[in-house]
């Protein structure tokens, strides 16, 4: 019987790449791997050519995507995606389609956020959807404090003005991390990391979470409240129905004077003209922000906070260490092994 199909849209990056092949080719399955964001594609060819089949095309086109994925009526069992390329319900109707020799079965991510996936969608068309929660929670609780620190002692700042020959001094004393709060909105194991690593360090940390946990961080009883209560504020939620939007105008107004907000969960949970607004008013109490997630990423970024010197922003890039990235790999490829040879049991599943 021909083993299960599953088509590679953004393997690993560097020395990974050789991991996650291996890993999904010791369970059995067939591979086809797209090119397009290999570092070295030739490269890979002669080193996989007599074990893994290849293709090369843009996956966040969608018309591209669904094409190679039907490519000759065959199809395939599952999807492995990195990177969040958009599968929506389009997609999802056409790799289903009864008429392919394989119909999609299983989407497996490779990291903890599925919103890029329609969930609603996938369990109309009996298509599984998996992915590693918790493989990163160290490396983006790792960055929340890198960003955390870099504006609280103002480096760009300092950095620029030393690059351009000019020695600057802060007009006035920075706070030690001991003197803030810190204000943890949503606590999953990424706000638990962050939460351990902030109170080592000395800082006095709450949480306003909308699931009750068993926790010894301090919690408020409100959104609000821990916005007016915290001169940093950490976003650590998955994108929901239910948390789009959640940091708009009024929970910006609402926080502590000279505040700053850190956004290393998911673009559409702020509103990022009112955040830009609110960087750019004097007088508005939000001192500074940096933000990893946007709501349009990758071809089709675009953001009002670029270009404000007050904003930190980088490339969706906080879970990316060689260790959360393997972890994600490796566990995305059993998933996907699991749920083709039908053993869901301890598989995590996403829905709607």
């Amino acid at each position: 019987m021909e083993p299960p199909r599953v088509l590679v849209l953004d393997a690993a990056p560097g020395e990974l790449l050789a991991r996650e092949l291996e890993r999904l080719l010791d369970h059995g399955l067939s591979i086809t791997l797209n090119l397009r964001r290999v570092a070295d594609p030739a490269r890979t060819r002669a080193a996989w050519a007599d074990r893994v089949r290849f293709t090369d095309f843009d996956a966040f086109d969608e018309s591209a995507l669904i094409a190679e994925t039907v490519r000759d009526g065959i199809g395939h069992h599952a999807i492995k995606s990195r990177a969040g390329v958009p599968l929506r319900a389009t997609f999802l109707a056409a790799a289903t389609d009864a008429a392919l020799t394989h119909r999609l079965r299983v989407i497996g991510r490779a990291g903890a956020g599925t919103d890029h996936v329609d969930l609603t969608a996938a369990a109309r068309h009996g298509v599984t959807v998996t992915h590693t929660p918790g493989s990163n929670a160290n490396a983006v609780a790792e960055f929340a404090l890198a960003q955390l620190l870099t504006l609280t002692r103002n480096l760009p700042a300092h950095n620029e003005a030393a690059h351009q020959g000019r020695w600057s001094t802060p007009p006035t004393p920075a706070a030690e991390l001991s003197d803030l709060t810190l204000g943890i909105v949503g606590l999953g194991r990424i706000g638990q990391a962050l939460a351990t690593r902030a109170t080592a360090l000395g800082m006095r940390v709450q949480c306003y979470t909308r699931r009750p946990t068993e926790s010894p961080i301090p919690t408020t009883n409100s959104l609000h409240a821990l916005l007016a209560t915290s001169d940093v504020v950490s976003l650590h939620l998955p994108l929901t129905h239910r948390t789009r939007g959640l940091i708009g105008r009024t929970e910006l107004a609402s926080m502590r004077p000279g505040s700053i907000l850190l956004n290393t969960a998911r673009g559409g949970l702020v509103d990022e003209q009112a955040l830009a607004d609110a960087l750019t008013t004097p007088t508005h109490p939000l001192a500074a922000a940096a933000v990893d997630t946007f709501e349009h990423e990758h071809a089709r970024f675009a953001s009002p906070l670029s270009g404000l010197p007050n904003a930190v922003l980088t490339p969706h890039i906080a879970g990316m260490t060689r260790s959360a990235m393997a972890t994600a790999a490796l566990r995305c490829a059993d998933h996907i092994a699991a749920l083709l040879t039908d053993r869901p049991d301890a598989v995590p599943v996403a829905t709607a």
